[in-house]
């Protein structure tokens, strides 16, 4: 089993910079694709940022160059991912989620977070 929780939501001004984490426990290592996704309300949750498990990141149009993914996965340290996002517009504020696409046996499962919210407001 794997288990995601996120934390480092919050309000924020246009404009200005979070950084969310993603605790990771259980059978994850950096070889498993693990990715951001949001949602926004009364929309689809969307693929912000991920990493491929060749270890490729990649980022949706629309936060290029603003958000950042980065891990830190070693046998003896926390493993997390973080999500170092600046330039905020309000068209970011969503609930923002942590996923591992992880293979057991030959089934590939997705594992979630709980979520965090980021709010972008004046």
């Amino acid at each position: 089993q794997v288990q995601l929780v996120e934390s480092g939501g919050g309000l924020v001004q246009p404009g200005g910079s979070l950084r969310l984490s993603c605790a990771a426990s259980g059978s994850i290592s950096s070889s498993n694709a693990m990715n951001w996704y949001r949602q926004a309300p009364g929309k689809q949750r969307e693929l912000v940022a991920g990493f491929t498990s060749g270890g490729v990141a990649n980022y949706a149009d629309s936060v290029k160059g603003r958000f950042a993914i980065s891990r830190v996965f070693g046998d003896n340290v926390k493993k997390t991912m973080y999500l170092q996002m600046n330039s905020l517009k309000p068209e970011d504020t969503a609930v923002y989620y942590c996923n591992a696409e992880i293979y057991i046996g030959a089934r590939l499962y997705d594992f979630w977070g709980q979520g965090t919210q980021v709010t972008v407001s004046s």
